[in-house]
């Protein structure tokens, strides 16, 4: 899960009011007993199949908290990632 911050408020309000969490594209690497490994980035994460109803090595899904909650373009998925990157370069990097 990805976590960004809105507007110019200090760490406090980032908490409090202005956090913003996003599904994050992933692509799936491997799949064993309902559950997916999913990488990007060379990061790779676990998560859920349990949402959806068909998912195969090579989809891109969107994960968050620990689920792929649906299946994605490929192209669609790396527009995102690209303006993920956009925003993280730019400094609006994760709020915690």
């Amino acid at each position: 899960m990805v976590c960004l911050a809105q507007g110019a408020g200090d760490a406090e309000d980032a908490r409090e009011d202005k956090l913003m969490c996003l599904a994050v594209p992933m692509k799936i690497a491997e799949i064993a007993a309902g559950t997916a490994i999913c990488e990007v980035d060379g990061v790779r994460r676990e998560a859920s199949l349990m949402m959806l109803e068909e998912a195969a090595v090579g989809d891109y899904v969107l994960i968050h908290a620990g689920f792929a909650l649906e299946k994605i373009d490929p192209f669609e998925a790396q527009k995102t990632l690209d303006l993920f990157r956009e925003v993280l370069n730019a400094g609006g990097g994760p709020a915690f």
